[in-house]
């Protein structure tokens, strides 16, 4: 689908992530930080539930944050998750994963691994999985990483499929986004840390793509990313995957974290229904 936005709206997203600048705001008065589920075999994490619901009946929503492999920003990620939780009527566990270069490839894909199963284990009557950026690489890998019968559910936003770095948009978008080829470069050489970047489960492109589970993919249209998104959803189709791919008109890399200053806009309102309708959809 391709999500249309007036010139004004594209101005409000970006308008919305400049105020971020600012500071975040606090978690509304109403999120839960208990944990959801006994922690024993789960990697760090933190549980945000808006939802009123438990883990056990409604299953619970792994999300997998960006941050170029290397950076976590826990305040956003537990405001997000908190949106997240509303959206999809279940709990979120935020995953801590390793970050590189300390921890590079494939320690935290290990950890989103480690994180699915410890879920699982501990009671969540089902995971979905949903990631941003290199949270939506990592879930993506993820997917080739587990048998089959196992794969959950995702939702990948603004994902890096290919760490070749051989997307057209990669040269098309230049200028026009948030992020650019020279930091992708220092991303991908930082977390491969000399594993190849034509290979999967690290690069999901160059993976067997049959067998994955629906897929939700979205993406900015003036994102250096986006050809990244096209091409991982039309390997996968090809592959015989179901997948919806959502491709946001003027918006730039990870342009759903605007949700995050509180204003209402359209753009995100939409994310978030497109979200809730998949994961409820999914789980009927």
């Amino acid at each position: 689908m391709f999500v249309r936005a007036t010139p004004e709206e594209i101005a409000a997203v970006r308008d919305q992530f400049a105020l971020l600048t600012d500071g975040v705001p606090d978690l509304p008065t109403d999120a839960d930080t208990t944990p959801a589920l006994p922690g024993a075999g789960i990697p760090a994490g933190q549980w945000v539930n808006a939802s009123g619901c438990s883990a056990m009946e409604a299953g619970a929503l792994l999300y997998v944050h960006g941050g170029g492999f290397a950076h976590t920003e826990p305040q956003s990620e537990r405001l997000l998750a908190y949106h997240l939780s509303k959206a999809t009527g279940r709990p979120v566990f935020a995953l801590d994963y390793r970050l590189a270069p300390a921890h590079p490839f494939p320690a935290a894909l290990q950890d989103v691994l480690a994180a699915h199963d410890g879920l699982l284990a501990q009671g969540a009557a089902e995971v979905a999985l949903f990631g941003e950026s290199a949270g939506g690489t990592l879930v993506l890998s993820a997917l080739l990483a587990l048998e089959a019968e196992r794969r959950p559910r995702a939702v990948a936003v603004s994902p890096v499929t290919d760490l070749t770095l051989s997307s057209p948009s990669l040269t098309a978008n230049d200028g026009r986004d948030l992020i650019n080829r020279t930091v992708l470069e220092q991303v991908c050489a930082q977390y491969l840390a000399g594993a190849p970047a034509d290979a999967a489960p690290q690069s999901p492109l160059h993976g067997q793509l049959d067998g994955l589970p629906p897929l939700l993919l979205a993406a900015g249209s003036v994102e250096v990313l986006a050809d990244d998104a096209r091409r991982f959803a039309a390997a996968a189709q090809d592959a015989g995957v179901e997948v919806t791919l959502d491709v946001y008109e003027g918006m730039p890399h990870v342009f759903h974290l605007a949700m995050l200053t509180g204003a209402p806009l359209t753009t995100t309102t939409t994310f978030l229904r497109q979200l809730a309708d998949f994961v409820t959809r999914r789980s009927a």
